[in-house]
């Protein structure tokens, strides 16, 4: 599909989008439900949908994996410190695209396709793409523990750690990671 077709059914969904609005102007920026989620940006992934979730209720931080990032920490703090949040999911989930590769081949890859893409694949070597080693479940227990041992992380907020199976809809409770996450 070519760029100015999806600029042009993007603004044609928002121009729909905007007649519909309402009030949601004056929906508060502090989350009407005071939780957050990191979960993943895999695309056939619908935080809203599969949690129940409307505008207004939650924040949702995304990013490739549903990883604990060093930026999901800044914006889960921000979200408790600022915003009023004191529950957090980490939902990360099935047939992840960020299993089966390392950190050494996607900079390969960047390398590879550098002179084609007019890029400088040196700078690859300074990003930690966060690839998920082991089983989805030790990732996930991983970056719950990550989280809950931050010193900038109250032990008072909840931490949740889901698996959503992209083959059901169904989240599945990580009973390990419940338990680091669980508030003191």
């Amino acid at each position: 599909m070519s760029a100015n077709v999806n600029v042009k059914e993007i603004l044609a969904a928002n121009e729909d989008y905007a007649g519909a609005f309402g009030d949601k102007g004056a929906l508060s920026h502090d989350p009407a439900r005071r939780f957050a989620i990191v979960t993943c940006m895999d695309c056939r992934l619908d935080p809203a949908k599969f949690t129940g979730l409307s505008e207004g209720d939650a924040h949702v931080i995304r990013n490739a994996g549903g990883r604990v990032t060093e930026d999901a920490i800044r914006s889960l703090l921000i979200s408790y410190e600022m915003l009023g949040t004191n529950e957090w999911f980490i939902i990360q989930h099935t047939h992840c695209g960020m299993q089966g590769f390392t950190n050494d081949e996607a900079r390969a890859r960047f390398a590879a396709n550098a002179d084609r893409h007019g890029i400088d694949a040196n700078a690859a070597h300074y990003i930690d793409f966060m690839p998920i080693s082991g089983t989805i479940e030790e990732n996930l227990v991983r970056d719950v523990h990550r989280l809950r041992t931050h010193p900038l992380v109250p032990a008072s907020i909840t931490i949740h750690g889901y698996i959503y199976d992209v083959h059901t809809g169904r989240l599945i409770v990580c009973e390990e990671a419940e338990k680091i996450g669980a508030a003191t």
